[in-house]
């Protein structure tokens, strides 16, 4: 491999900093080849620099993981790390303290957009001894292996010139002598450098290092005391040098004297996007479309996982090879269970630490999805250490009979160590690291037609379950038929007055047969959406009438509520082009069977007369807008009775498009669903069944 003009450039500076280090300090390598340093002296340490400088980039420079085809730079995809300031996170003494505040955010972050966060590179800078914490796929290793290739650009990096740094993997320690200086040695050894041993001491004593000592959770449980004290004497011994080391959170349970402690913050918008932005530096639009399509509706739980930059990859892996987020979006989740469960640990070289025999990646998976389930169906989620650990003590019982003893809170510790799939959020208070995986582990717990039918009775409406209902749609390899069934049947309760079913029969009567080449279920939905319209205390149940009406594939445009301006002359005169806009558009879908768009048009236009150009009282306003309503309902042969709905009605419509937009997001993840059974389904929806 030969080096670039910059590499080559900041061998030459390792090269001057060994020379100036070790020759002008005196010593064993300055007594044996002299006190002058003549030309083949400087050949040999320039010549061992630049291999010191390639196999730097080549080991720790490169990126290559979940079964990449290809390696990438590290530089080339990296994204500016952000640590959390943790002491955020101890100001909560409660489960209810932590609860209430997630659901303040109305978010699905649980860090929280207000936590405060410092620039990683920043505070590698400012800090001499740093230990950075945090999960499986955070980003520990890749943010030291960084700060190593800035040390190594010397003026020209990011990172305080004039340290030469040194990666140490410390799961290396796992078999052998634990020895940092010997294993710094090595290092410079491979690469030619002369007594390498004696280059070491005298480069430690003149605190010209950086010591990058990654991975401390990776050393082995019973060599762990022996690795903590003997880098603990390594530091003291050298105190002239910089430290970075790095530890996955629920292992560090370890008190290093120097070293000031921070963890990774999860990444925000930026940070994702500049990622993917580098990730498809090559193809600008494609990063362009990936970004558009992982902030759509469609994809806010996708978005979710990708705030780790493990998931992230993955995501970024997955949309490479196809230009699109799989279909069916347990697929993507189930790939990121199993990354986290399973491929990491291995692709790290991480010994698994299975606790009692048996306890295989599918039965902890069962497991964490009773958890899940649980705490979900409690409306909880967060829980105490004692509640989780004695939850898996119960369920190792049952899962494996012949264990005695079973210790839950050494499995939860196990699990959080190794998967990071279960984290601590404060002193003794757990949560799932991502909900979207709590999710899917809940909808990986109902199946059985007892526990579906229970969800469907229980929760269709409740809108925290929606991703639940969609992800158990995509898990029935046998076909959601029965599920779509139920949700239909559970739907039609909602249309449960007189006046309610009057409204759906009179969208099913003014659209029939009408010219509208769409579906007859998505021409009701637009029309009940039209009559929502007519009234602006109506939004929400409008908004889903208009989702359903969508996602049906009826192009129509989400009119806007009224301002409540106090020029009232501004709200008559939106009111009134509201309504003109959505007459031109309805003019063009031909959705109603018998109402002239064009005489309506023309007497809307004519209201426009009436408004004044002085501000007007609201007696007037008033009268006006029901003038307009009445245009409409005239127009539209609707009585004016069913405009007006009390508010339990309301809402009673709201949950009934709510459903049956449900219904259809569920078909659509669905693996098999019968062509037959989803005809009839649809044909049924906004129509009143006997």
């Amino acid at each position: 491999m030969t080096l670039d003009p910059i590499s080559t450039g900041i061998a030459l500076e390792i090269g001057k900093i060994v020379l100036k280090t070790v020759w002008e300090g005196g010593g064993k390598v300055a007594g044996m080849l002299g006190r002058t340093v003549d030309k083949a002296t400087q050949n040999l340490v320039f010549q061992a620099s630049q291999k010191y400088v390639e196999n730097y980039e080549k080991r720790h420079g490169i990126l290559k993981v979940l079964g990449m085809r290809e390696p990438v730079t590290l530089e080339s995809v990296y994204a500016a790390v952000q640590f959390l300031d943790d002491r955020a996170l101890q100001r909560f003494e409660s489960v209810e303290a932590l609860e209430e505040t997630y659901r303040l955010s109305e978010g699905r972050s649980f860090q929280g957009k207000d936590c405060p966060k410092q620039e990683g590179l920043k505070v590698a800078n400012a800090k001499q001894y740093l230990m950075v914490l945090g999960g499986p796929g955070a980003g520990k290793s890749t943010f030291l292996r960084r700060m190593g290739l800035e040390a190594l650009k010397g003026n020209k990096g990011a990172y305080q010139p004039g340290y030469i740094p040194v990666f140490v993997d410390l799961k290396v320690f796992n078999k052998g002598e634990i020895n940092i200086e010997k294993t710094i040695a090595e290092e410079f050894r491979i690469c030619g450098f002369p007594s390498p041993e004696e280059s070491t001491q005298r480069l430690l004593q003149q605190g010209k290092l950086l010591v990058l000592l990654d991975g401390l959770d990776e050393v082995a449980t019973d060599r762990m005391n022996e690795a903590i004290s003997q880098i603990q004497n390594f530091v003291d011994a050298h105190k002239q040098n910089r430290y970075i080391a790095s530890c996955r959170v629920a292992a560090y349970r370890h008190n290093f004297r120097l070293f000031t402690d921070v963890a990774m913050a999860d990444f925000d918008d930026a940070q994702i996007k500049q990622f993917i932005d580098n990730w498809f530096r090559r193809e600008p639009d494609i990063a362009e479309d990936c970004w558009k399509k992982l902030n759509s509706k469609d994809h806010t739980a996708a978005k979710e996982l990708t705030q780790t930059p493990l998931l992230l990859t993955l995501v970024c892996l997955l949309y490479e090879r196809s230009r699109k987020f799989p279909t069916n979006r347990s697929t993507l989740y189930e790939r990121a269970l199993r990354v986290l469960l399973e491929e990491w640990a291995a692709e790290k070289g991480i010994p698994q630490d299975d606790l009692y025999k048996g306890l295989d990646t599918k039965r902890k998976e069962m497991m964490l999805a009773e958890i899940a389930h649980d705490s979900f169906q409690q409306n909880r989620l967060f829980s105490t250490r004692r509640e989780i650990a004695d939850q898996i003590e119960q369920l190792l019982k049952e899962i494996l009979p012949d264990e005695k003893g079973v210790d839950g809170l050494k499995v939860l510790r196990s699990i959080e160590v190794q998967h990071g799939i279960l984290v601590e959020r404060a002193d003794g208070i757990y949560s799932f690291s991502h909900l979207t995986l709590q999710e899917y582990l809940t909808a990986q717990h109902i199946d059985d037609q007892r526990q579906i039918e229970k969800l469907v009775t229980e929760h269709l409406t409740d809108r925290r379950w929606k991703e639940v209902f969609i992800l158990v749609a995509g898990l029935m390899r046998g076909g959601a038929d029965e599920l779509l069934l139920l949700m239909e049947k559970k739907a039609q309760t909602y249309l449960n007055t007189p006046k309610l079913k009057a409204l759906v029969m009179w969208a099913d009567q003014a659209t029939a047969g009408s010219a509208g080449n769409y579906k007859p279920a998505a021409k009701r939905a637009a029309a009940i959406f039209l009559h929502l319209d007519l009234d602006p205390d109506r939004a929400l149940a409008n908004a889903y009438a208009h989702a359903l009406a969508h996602i049906l594939d009826f192009p129509i445009a989400l009119a806007v509520n009224l301002d409540l301006n106090p020029d009232l002359n501004h709200v008559l005169v939106q009111s009134l082009s509201r309504a003109l806009s959505l007459a031109y558009t309805f003019e063009k879908t031909k959705i109603f069977k018998s109402v002239n768009f064009v005489v309506l048009i023309a007497r809307l236009e004519a209201l426009k007369t009436k408004i004044s150009r002085n501000n007007q009282p609201i007696e007037f306003c008033r009268a006006f807008h029901n003038k307009v309503l009445q245009t409409w309902c005239n127009a539209l042969n609707l009585n004016l009775e069913l405009v007006d709905l009390s508010e339990a009605e309301t809402e009673a419509l709201d949950n009934y498009f709510y459903a049956s937009w449900l219904m259809v997001r569920c078909r659509q993840a669905a693996v098999r669903v019968s062509p037959t059974t989803w005809a009839d389904i649809e044909d049924r929806m906004v129509t009143v069944r006997d």
